[in-house]
C-alpha cells in the first residue's frame, strides 16, 4: 500500500509519522495534480495570517504549507514547523531559504512551547496522522500555545462519498483515510476551548475547521454566566 511506502519503519512514539520524504514530495505532486499551490493558497487565505505574525505549523511533513506561511508574514513575522519524523523536518530545512521559517522535532499533542506562543496556529493532512487516543490532547495543546484572540486552521483529509472512489482510495492508503472522521475535527475544537467555530470543504479532498481562542475576558465572562445559570 502507499500508507507502507510513504511510513517506512515506524516511529516509536508516532506511528503515523512519515519516514520517506522524498517518496511523499511525488506522491503530492501526482495527488494535487498540479492544484498543490492552489489549494495550499486557500489554505492561507482562510487561516487568515496577516504580515508580522507568528504562525505555527503541526505536522508540517516537508514544510509546504510552512514556506507559504512564511512568505505571507514576512518580513518580520515567523514560522516554525513541527513535526515528529526526522526525515520530513531535514528534507524541509534543507529546501526552505526563507527567513523566519524554523523547524524542529516535536510531538501535535506535546508541543514545546510555551502558553500565549503564536497568533496563528495551522495543521494541514496532519490530524489523520496523530493516534486517535491522543488526537484531543493535540488540539488543547493548539489551544493552549495560542494567545488569546488567536486563530486556528485545522484541515484534514475528506474521504470520497462514492462507493467506487472508496474502493479506489482503499489498497493505496488504507483504513485510516479510508474512514477518515473528519465530522469530529470541529467538536474536538470545540472541547479544546475555541470558539467561533467554522467548517467546510475544499475540493477536492479536503475539510477544515477553523476557530478562535477567545480573550480572557470573554472566557470569564463565559464561567461567571455559567456560575450564575
Amino acid at each position: 500500500m502507499l500508507g507502507r511506502l510513504l511510513h517506512g519503519r515506524p516511529h516509536p512514539g508516532a506511528p503515523g509519522a512519515i519516514g520517506h520524504a522524498r517518496a511523499y514530495e511525488v506522491f503530492s505532486g501526482l495527488g494535487f495534480a498540479g492544484r498543490r499551490r492552489r489549494l495550499y493558497g486557500q489554505l492561507v487565505a482562510l487561516s487568515g495570517v496577516r504580515p508580522g505574525e507568528h504562525v505555527l505549523d503541526v505536522g508540517c511533513g516537508t514544510g509546504y504549507l510552512a514556506r507559504m506561511m512564511a512568505e505571507t508574514v514576512a518580513p518580520d513575522g515567523t514560522v516554525l514547523g513541527v513535526d515528529p519524523s526526522g526525515p520530513m523536518i531535514r528534507y524541509a530545512r534543507d529546501h526552505t531559504r526563507l527567513g523566519g521559517c524554523t523547524f524542529s522535532e516535536g510531538f501535535a499533542e506535546d508541543l514545546d512551547a510555551p502558553d500565549g506562543t503564536f497568533d496563528v496556529v495551522v495543521t494541514s493532512l496532519a490530524v489523520h496522522h496523530i493516534p486517535e487516543a491522543k488526537r484531543a490532547q493535540a488540539i488543547k495543546e493548539m489551544f493552549r500555545v495560542l494567545r488569546p484572540g488567536g486563530r486556528v486552521l485545522i484541515a484534514d483529509y475528506r474521504p470520497p462519498s462514492g462507493r467506487l472512489a472508496r474502493r479506489l482510495i482503499g489498497p493505496l492508503s488504507g483504513p485510516v483515510m479510508r474512514h477518515n472522521p473528519v465530522h469530529l475535527l470541529e467538536p474536538l475544537a470545540r472541547e479544546a476551548g475555541f470558539g467561533g467555530l467554522n467548517s467546510g470543504d475544499l475540493r477536492p479532498f479536503l475539510h477544515f475547521v477553523r476557530g478562535v481562542k477567545p480573550a480572557a475576558d470573554e472566557r470569564g465572562r463565559g464561567v461567571a454566566g455559567e456560575a450564575a445559570g
